[in-house]
């Protein structure tokens, strides 16, 4: 019975040794080196007498970075991703919540990293990732360690946002990781002779799928760089040039790439299973991706990290209209999903509820964290005979008479505004609706009483608001409205909220 990752790994490089596991412009390396890699670094991990906290590993999105998270899984441990290119406040916070005794970074990030420990009094030992790639294996130590490893042991820490301020360090363990991938590629029908396109950064929940579906299938992945994302030759240049056959990307990396004309021509054609995700798809921009790629199988999912990077997906099987509202689904394998309504029981069948997910996916909770934990995954309120914890998103759904769940926006973006309730995800939804909008965000300044409302896209402002009039009461229509190349974005492509905040004079 496979209990890690490292089962799945061991059996592909059995499989295909010499074959290439990861790829990016400078760098590749195949199953075999990549086994050899991780239990090098894994043992000299294993040297240390340290506390058993997680290790970070503060890195650029990299071939080698991956053979770091394997070697941390090799040594026992826990791994907790830092993208080197985060504001050194964040990763200053990540930090402090690990407490770790252990980093690994590279030579060229060793002063930096340095400087961030001493900063925050954090007294740990670095290790410079290519010097342990020149050690020996200690066989036996690993195995022992093998041997003590259970399948509900945790893989990985991922850094979510929080609403404090504070990153939420999400906890995922083996099995939950290896319930998600087996239900991801048996829907999108990924076997050996796939080749990933990766598109977010290694300390993205996005990213999971890229890491370990090629230990699990055999197939490989190729690192594009994040400025590719910008240049639309370049990168259908290199997905034609290595054969990409299979994508994992944000909603809004398509919806940047269609207004920059890439749907425009034939393009990518290499292309045959898309599985996009991380905030609503406009029908329209899908609509230009399926008719340039009139062979691909597109899927939609929706899911919280907590969840282990989604629960529900819809496989769009048919080309979509303009304006048509796409659901995201049903659960995949191994998730269980209810919508509780506030008075704590079950929404019926057309009812608005609260997404909550349950199954053997579910986080172990956030690191040093218990209070949230206990807030955010708490016992099914439909269960009183046995323990059963769901988590809680904050999203709103409804589960319509075909038996599909459909995203009614966010819990916590209701606002009062001249006397009414509002849903500010309820005005995005009608602005994504109208052709030529790629992306919009609602915002409300609650000192002005203002909603606004930023998009990107060929629309004019005016025919905007014409169109909004035309879909919403005359006090849902925002006052202020302002037209971008494109929304800010975070590293993990999601969009950066406060900088549309200072955008709206919310914070200064």
């Amino acid at each position: 019975m496979e209990n890690s990752v490292l089962d799945w790994l061991e059996r592909t490089v059995i499989q295909y040794p010499d074959k290439i596991a990861f790829e990016s412009l400078e760098k590749r390396i195949t199953f075999r080196e990549l086994e050899l890699q991780a239990k090098q670094i894994g043992s000299r991990i294993s040297e240390f007498n340290a506390p058993q906290t997680p290790i970070a590993v503060v890195l650029d999105k990299e071939v080698t970075t991956v053979s770091a998270f394997l070697g941390v899984v090799y040594s026992g441990r826990a791994y907790a991703p830092i993208d080197i290119s985060l504001p050194e406040s964040r990763i200053e916070k990540i930090l402090l919540c690990l407490n770790t005794s252990i980093v690994i970074t590279e030579t060229q990030y060793l002063e930096k990293v340095k400087t961030l420990c001493d900063k925050i009094g954090l007294h740990v030992n670095i290790l410079v990732l290519s010097d342990m790639l020149t050690g020996e294996i200690h066989d036996q130590r690993l195995s022992v360690i093998r041997q003590n490893m259970i399948k509900t042991d945790p893989l990985y820490i991922i850094f979510t946002s929080g609403s404090s301020g504070i990153p939420k360090g999400v906890i995922t363990s083996h099995h939950s990781l290896m319930c998600y991938i087996d239900a991801y590629v048996g829907v999108m029908g990924i076997d050996d002779k796939d080749k990933l396109g990766n598109q977010s950064p290694l300390d993205y929940i996005a990213a999971i799928r890229d890491i370990y579906i090629p230990l699990l299938k055999g197939s490989s992945t190729y690192l594009i760089p994040k400025n590719y994302f910008m240049q639309m030759d370049q990168l259908a240049n290199i997905i034609e040039e290595k054969k990409i056959t299979a994508l994992g990307w944000s909603t809004s990396a398509l919806s940047v790439l269609t207004s920059l004309g890439m749907t425009n021509e034939k393009r990518m054609q290499t292309v045959k299973k898309i599985c996009f995700s991380g905030s609503i798809m406009h029908g329209g921009v899908l609509r230009q991706w399926q008719t340039m790629l009139p062979e691909t199988l597109f899927v939609n999912q929706y899911g919280p990290t907590e969840a282990t990077a989604s629960c529900t997906y819809y496989v769009i099987d048919h080309v979509v209209e303009e304006n048509e509202v796409i659901p995201i689904g049903i659960p995949y394998k191994n998730y269980k999903i209810i919508l509780i309504k506030e008075d704590k029981t079950e929404a019926g069948i057309g009812e608005e509820g609260e997404i909550c997910v349950g199954g053997p996916i579910l986080a172990l909770g956030y690191y040093n964290n218990l209070e949230k934990t206990h807030q955010d995954f708490i016992q099914n309120p439909l269960n009183s005979a046995y323990e059963e914890l769901i988590y809680k998103t904050g999203d709103i759904g409804e589960i319509k008479s075909n038996g599909l769940l459909y995203f009614h926006g966010r819990k916590d973006r209701q606002i009062k505004h001249m006397g009414h309730r509002v849903e500010l995800d309820e005005i995005e939804l009608a602005a994504n609706s109208i052709s030529g909008i790629n992306e919009s965000c609602t915002l409300y300044n609650s000192e002005e009483g203002t909603i606004w409302l930023f998009y990107s896209g060929e629309t004019s402002l005016k025919d905007l608001v014409k169109e909004l009039r035309s879909q919403l009461p005359g006090f849902m229509v925002p006052r202020k409205v302002k037209q971008l190349t494109e929304l800010p974005k975070l590293p993990n492509g999601k969009t950066d909220m406060q900088t549309l905040k200072q955008l709206a004079g919310i914070i200064k």
